[in-house]
């Protein structure tokens, strides 16, 4: 895909002076060491900050050895970074003073704005416009601050154990709620990870997620960008972000609750973001090869595998272990996954069967039975075998963590094995929380090798890893090209919508098969079209505010001849004016009757902030019911959608089940693809809907056939 250039940043200069700064001054610096100025300058002293550190106090003239002065207007000018560790009221008037002292930046802890009500978002918005009008950033306000821990700069109330700075390449995390930020920090560090720096945005006045992002983006250093996001405010420039990120090699995992309604709900009162459509920026952000992930627990441990092979390779998972019980369950919770275990090369079964006694099976998920406790050596060399496999993306090896002896064989022998893979292998020591010896864990961790105690868990992010290995590929191919934009069905009606017939002529100008008909005013000029296309004839009420014609009468079927046609038109107008008394029909549509298929639904809409998204799945009445779908973005290759078909739970209904001939996935590609193509190129279209599209066989004289449509525009 073709990298898109990123707008002015909107937050100013880059964030170098706010997470590295030569001076900062602590407002509301305390003397009690549990309060937030207290916490603060605590961290900034244990950490050995080697800047400027000034203290701003009403009470004390002296803190910890540090003399205090006791307005903002006494400290010098152009301060890099100032802590706001002050009530909510104290705020505008600090800012305005900090603006007299050429500050550059402020954090700010205090709540009680936007997440607050209305009061709370006057409030927040009189602070964006006096940081705005004093040029100072804001990082916050309700946010935890940020700790750098490359530079040992620890910019946040919540009190931190002195560590070592981090020299490694590592994982640069940012997240709007300060706990999320904190959890994450402690979650990772506690594996072994490197952290680099944890940035927590809060309500987002002045800095928001897509600024950190621009930072780790730039930063040489930072290796992985993991993310919690209530709502990314900036859609088109997160996205264009995201395509820099992929071309620099830098994978981003994130976590964007709002799949419920609660949640969004939730997302709403916590940051004060009103949360858009999930699922469309969900697919959005995947066609970027950004990782959006499930569950927390996704996060961690996709964060924790991409770090170490920030760049996997697309293929399936090879599963391995000593328990035939451990391969089975492994065999079921892949496939509920939708996780390939693929069958291995020829190659790798011989030399497979060359290593292995007589009596196991070469395959996978491998079973290398008790090989292993005889031969811990053994067990590197199967799993550097397999993940040299070319239909091979990533390894999981689960074993028991075993006594002491047998620890010390799999730290010496498969813990190295491990960390030689090219590929991303991970380790899941079973029995949950069976103790696990203290050099053996050491030896993991120096590896860099993620472990894992629960295959389960294992499974699931290394299914998201293989997905977005895939990702990769596809950013890297041809985006589909435009085609030149239709001309719309007409003049745009009030409410917007299209009748049937104007949106089908739209769309079989675009190369759609819709069924042979035509638009009738009169019952005579329905005898006439219906003995051009022959019976039998489907006769639809026709016009722009009705939509939904079944529920009022407005679609009659099977009309076998002229006699059925005419009483069928005088039926169909009394239902009408039943219903919809006063409503003005265009005419009614007389279609010939397409043959029985399978029912999909094929759709678009056009979402406010993140563009055109594309839907596909089974249509009909299971549309509803089983709410089985794909969204894409609309311009994926026609490959990467019949891979899409091949992932809808209904997949086996698709390739045909109890004798019956399955769909034509290439023709049913080729419609999404169409509709996707409509959507880029037309603007002006805010919303398709066919419903159904029916599906054949391949070979079939018409593979597809749009038996319904909508399409719904807006007027500039």
């Amino acid at each position: 895909m073709t990298v898109p250039s990123l707008p002015a940043d909107p937050a100013g200069p880059p964030l170098h002076r706010v997470l590295r700064p030569r001076s900062i001054a602590i407002v509301g610096a305390s003397a009690d060491p549990r309060s937030f100025g207290g916490f603060v300058q605590a961290n900034l002293e244990r950490f050995g900050f080697a800047g400027a550190l000034h203290l701003v106090s009403r009470s004390s003239d002296e803190i910890n050895g540090r003399s205090c002065v006791r307005t903002i207007d006494q400290l010098p000018e152009d301060i890099d970074l100032a802590v706001l560790a002050i009530p909510e009221s104290g705020v505008p008037d600090a800012v305005r003073q900090l603006a007299g002292r050429r500050c550059h930046a402020a954090v700010l802890f205090a709540s009680g704005y936007a997440e607050a009500g209305p009061e709370g978002q006057a409030r927040q918005q009189a602070l964006a416009d006096a940081a705005r009008a004093a040029g100072i950033l804001i990082v916050g306000p309700n946010c935890m601050g940020f700790t750098n821990l490359a530079d040992g700069v620890p910019v946040t109330f919540e009190p931190l154990a002195a560590r070592e700075r981090e020299t490694r390449p590592g994982v640069g995390i940012v997240a709007q709620s300060g706990f999320m930020a904190a959890n994450l920090r402690d979650a990772l560090l506690a594996r072994g990870v490197p952290v680099r720096t944890v940035f927590s945005t809060g309500n987002e006045v002045s800095v928001c997620v897509e600024d950190v992002l621009a930072h780790f983006v730039d930063d040489a250093a930072t290796r992985v960008v993991t993310v919690y996001a209530e709502q990314l405010r900036a859609p088109q420039r997160f996205r264009a972000l995201a395509a820099r990120a992929r071309a620099a090699g830098k994978p981003i995992v994130l976590l964007m609750p709002g799949r419920s309604a609660r949640a969004r709900e939730a997302a709403q009162s916590h940051t004060g973001a009103l949360a858009g459509d999930h699922a469309t920026a969900c697919a959005v952000l995947r066609r970027e090869a950004v990782v959006v992930v499930d569950s927390l627990d996704e996060l961690l441990d996709v964060t924790a595998i991409l770090q170490r092979h920030p760049q996997p390779p697309a293929g399936g998972t090879a599963f391995m272990t000593g328990s035939g019980a451990m391969k089975n369950i492994a065999l079921d919770f892949a496939e509920d996954l939708g996780l390939p275990l693929p069958a291995l090369a020829e190659g790798t079964v011989q030399q497979l069967r060359a290593m292995l006694p007589a009596y196991a099976v070469a395959e996978n998920p491998l079973d290398y039975t008790t090989i292993g406790v005889r031969q811990p050596g053994l067990v590197g060399e199967l799993l550097l075998t397999l993940q040299g496999d070319t239909h091979i993306g990533n390894v999981v090896l689960a074993i028991p963590v075993g006594p002491s002896v047998a620890q010390r064989d799999k730290a010496d022998h498969i813990v190295p094995a491990l960390a030689r893979a090219a590929k991303p292998a991970v380790l899941v020591l079973t029995g949950d929380d069976s103790p696990v010896e203290p050099f053996f864990l050491e030896a993991i961790r120096a590896s860099g090798v993620p472990l894992f105690r629960s295959a389960e868990r294992a499974l699931r992010a290394l299914r998201q890893v293989a997905a977005y290995g895939e990702a990769l590929q596809r950013a890297a191919r041809a985006v589909t090209p435009l085609r030149p934009a239709l001309a719309l069905p007409g003049a745009v009606p009030a409410n917007g919508i299209f009748a049937e017939y104007q949106g089908k002529r739209w769309l079989a100008q675009a190369g759609l098969p819709v069924p042979r008909g035509e638009l009738a005013t009169s019952v005579d000029e329905a005898v006439r079209i219906a003995g051009t296309i022959g019976y039998p004839v489907v006769l639809k009420a026709q016009a722009s505010e009705l939509p939904h014609k079944s529920d009022v009468g407005g679609v009659l079927v099977g009309l076998a001849d002229e006699p059925a046609l005419r009483a069928g038109w005088d039926r169909l107008h009394a239902s009408i004016r039943r219903h919809r008394p006063g409503l003005t029909l265009d005419g009614a549509l007389v279609e010939a009757m397409g043959p029985r298929g399978l029912e999909l639904v094929v759709g678009a809409k056009r979402d406010a902030d993140w563009g055109p998204v594309v839907l596909v799945g089974l249509g009909g009445i299971w549309i509803e019911a089983l709410k089985d779908v794909r969204l894409l973005a609309p311009d994926l290759a026609e490959e990467d959608i019949v891979r899409e078909l091949e992932r809808l739970k209904a997949a086996a209904v698709l390739r045909g089940t109890r004798g019956e001939a399955g769909v034509d996935f290439a023709a049913v590609a080729r419609a999404v693809a169409l509709v996707g193509a409509q959507m880029r190129a037309n603007p002006r279209i805010a919303e398709i809907d066919i419903n159904p599209l029916v599906a054949y066989p391949a070979g079939s004289p018409q593979p597809v056939l749009a038996l319904d449509a909508l399409v719904v525009a807006t007027e500039a």
